[in-house]
């Protein structure tokens, strides 16, 4: 299968080099999307020749860059699109296992807390409670049996990504992207990877850096997401399969 690893990347200096020297020996097409970086990662990527970019002027949000990805793996109809993110806390060697699984899956989702890894870090609490409670709720709403419903580690079949209308630009965007698998029947599988927070600080953009407003936010997204889809609770008969290894 011919893929693609893909990386969002916004103001990301301390760690960009270093994620790319390791991204590019497990993939052998790498396109990184700049979300209008401004402390000098443009530069750094600019001094590369071993990776595609794609440059948004301004910053639009982590999930416009994936946006951008998914439509430059349509356009070059690639087989995979593997995301990874670029602080560090994924680990690149574990991108051709990813790849494999779209042979029977459209979207291979990393989880944090599928198994447990020798090292692994705490989460930090925020965002760990956020997590579980978000993916209670895609479980019970949607059917689902998901672990982590906000890892940036997946794999698509690119084919697949044919059925998704994304929209949402920021952090919510996998809330929209689960509504719409289900909508479409996509098959999803979660891979086990390892907790590894380099740097607990992490800003959501504005209002949403508070935990509650933030939670709010990512429920209103849900909402909004089975509505645009026609999508209710009672129409979930059976589970989407979502095999966990």
């Amino acid at each position: 299968m011919r893929s693609l690893t893909a990386l969002p990347v916004f103001n990301e200096v301390q760690y960009v080099d270093a994620v790319l020297d390791q991204v590019t020996r497990f993939s052998s097409a790498v396109l990184v999307v700049d979300d209008g970086s401004t402390d000098g990662t443009a530069d750094l990527l600019d001094a590369r020749n071993d990776i595609l970019q794609i440059r948004h002027p301004q910053n639009r949000g982590y999930g416009a860059a994936l946006h951008s990805a998914f439509r430059f793996a349509r356009q070059q109809r690639y087989d995979v699109l593997v995301t990874i993110d670029c602080d560090g806390q994924h680990e690149p060697q574990r991108i051709p296992e990813f790849v494999r699984k779209c042979d029977r899956f459209d979207i291979v989702s990393g989880s944090r807390y599928l198994e447990d890894f020798a090292g692994d870090s705490a989460p930090p609490e925020a965002r760990w409670r956020i997590n579980q409670q978000i993916t209670h709720a895609l479980n019970q709403r949607l059917g689902l049996s998901l672990t982590d419903a906000f890892c940036g580690f997946k794999a698509y079949r690119v084919e697949a990504l044919r059925n998704l209308d994304l929209s949402e630009p920021g952090y919510a965007m996998p809330l929209e992207l689960w509504v719409q698998a289900v909508a479409a029947g996509l098959r999803i599988v979660e891979l086990s990877v390892p907790r590894i927070y380099l740097d607990e600080s992490r800003s959501f953009g504005g209002s949403l850096d508070d935990a509650q407003t933030r939670l709010r936010h990512y429920y209103q997204v849900i909402e909004r997401s089975m509505r645009a889809f026609e999508i209710g609770d009672q129409d979930v008969q059976q589970p989407l399969y979502a095999a966990s290894f």
